[in-house]
Formats: structure tokens, C-alpha cells, sequence
């Protein structure tokens, strides 16, 4: 009995590294994000396995709103997301500390106008 089988595909009952059997596109990595419920914000749930983004989204559906506890999800190739790790692209380019609250202190204020108010009060 000769094999006349198509060489990409692999024996019967083996799969591949992407859980597929026999031979097909390679999978790639979808990180995960969802939201549980309305307001809250997006946090990253995981990661899947997935050929193509219809797939990925069907995965990232069953795996993280199938019990409702998810209200938004939301599937991006690992590829698309941008690292900004660098401290020169994370620090602005101009002194914007004036923008910060830190010199002026409410709660000092608060006191004094507290002392001066029972000052008069009781005088």
C-alpha cells in the first residue's frame, strides 16, 4: 500500500502546535482585553491562540463573556500594540509643572480661615 498522502498534512490524530490537525495557517497571538461592566475600565484579561481575527474573537467571546462576566472585549494582534517603554518618549517635552496642584495647599488655608472664624466668634 503505497502513501499518496499530501506531505503538509500530518498523520491522522496528531495536531499541530496551533491544537489544529493536519497542516494550515500558523496562529498567532491575541491579547485579550475586557470590560465587566459599564464605566469600569479596560483590563487586560489574556492572551489566545487564533489564525485570523474572526477566530481570535470567537475564542476571546467563549472564553471570557461566556458566563456574562464580561460587557466589552476587546481583541488586538500582539503585533499592533506599541511598547513606550523609552523614558525620553514618556517625558514631555516642556515643564508643565505648573499644572500640578502641590503649591497651593487648600488644607493650610482651611485652618487658618478655621482659627480666624473662632477668633471673631469668640471675641
Amino acid at each position: 500500500m503505497g502513501s499518496t498522502a499530501d506531505p503538509s498534512v500530518k498523520e491522522e490524530g496528531r495536531r499541530d502546535d496551533a491544537g489544529r490537525q493536519g497542516g494550515g495557517a500558523q496562529a498567532d497571538v491575541w491579547e485579550v482585553f475586557r470590560q465587566e461592566k459599564d464605566g469600569d475600565p479596560m483590563r487586560h484579561a489574556g492572551n489566545i491562540r487564533a489564525p485570523d481575527a474572526e477566530l481570535a474573537t470567537h475564542y476571546a467571546r467563549e472564553l471570557y463573556s461566556r458566563r456574562q462576566e464580561s460587557v466589552r472585549l476587546w481583541v488586538v494582534p500582539r503585533g499592533a500594540i506599541r511598547d513606550l517603554s523609552d523614558p525620553d518618549l514618556l517625558q514631555p517635552p516642556l515643564d508643565r509643572s505648573f499644572k500640578k496642584p502641590g503649591g497651593y495647599v487648600m488644607r493650610d488655608k482651611l485652618d487658618a480661615a478655621r482659627r480666624r472664624v473662632s477668633r471673631e466668634g469668640s471675641g
